[in-house]
């Protein structure tokens, strides 16, 4: 089906503007440990990841973001879930990844990088990134969700 808005239609409402951000879940093969990130700017812990660059795909963008963050590679595997804040206007796709090599490191984002099992990850992140760990780890997905975005998250 072809969509075709007209400049006058576009005038009269206003346009909502949305940033879109990606996240790497690196699942590792022995025993499923994956890295989380602290973040230097709120002290929150949650995956590697950050908005996606204009002109990059979203595959190369959570690889981007995993590397920039941790210092270790993630091949892309499945999108795992599409999650819009409703208050904040960003939309943020989960993707599972497969580690394959560089060396743990921190940077100016995160503070700290830790490889957890999937129950110590969730006991430090705040219900809305635990959500995303959880569904990034099973095969039912992608899920799709909106929710309120906290204001320090």
């Amino acid at each position: 089906m072809l969509l075709y808005v007209s400049n006058s239609a576009r005038e009269a409402t206003s346009t909502p503007l949305h940033s879109v951000s990606v996240a790497g879940a690196a699942v590792r093969e022995d025993g499923g440990r994956l890295p989380v990130i602290r973040r230097a700017d709120n002290g929150m812990w949650e995956f590697p990841g950050g908005v996606l660059e204009l002109t990059e795909v979203p595959e190369e963008g959570v690889a981007r973001e995993v590397w920039e963050e941790t210092g270790t590679r993630g091949e892309f595997e499945d999108l795992t879930g599409v999650y819009k804040s409703t208050n904040r206007g960003i939309v943020a796709l989960v993707f599972r990844c497969k580690p394959s090599g560089g060396e743990e490191r921190t940077s100016t984002e995160p503070t700290a990088v830790e490889w957890l099992a999937p129950e110590e990850a969730t006991a430090r992140m705040t219900e809305v990134y635990a959500v995303r760990l959880l569904d990034a780890l099973d095969d039912k997905g992608p899920h799709v969700s909106s929710h309120l975005l906290e204001k320090s998250a």
